[in-house]
């Protein structure tokens, strides 16, 4: 899990590099973190726009 590629909570399509997406996590406790892409793969569940826009979460 640590390597796999994010994917769409709802439809299971990869996400890939400039798409819009809806991060679903809890607000960090920690202050200054600097990797972001790792941060959210490790602690947020992505909603692909065309999902989001069609409420199918």
């Amino acid at each position: 899990m640590l390597w796999d590629k994010p994917k769409c909570i709802v439809c299971e399509k990869e996400i890939k590099e400039d798409d819009v997406v809806v991060v679903k996590m809890r607000y960090p406790k920690r202050k200054g973190f600097t990797e972001i892409k790792a941060f959210l793969r490790n602690e947020g569940k992505f909603i692909c726009e065309n999902c989001f826009n069609n409420k199918s979460y």
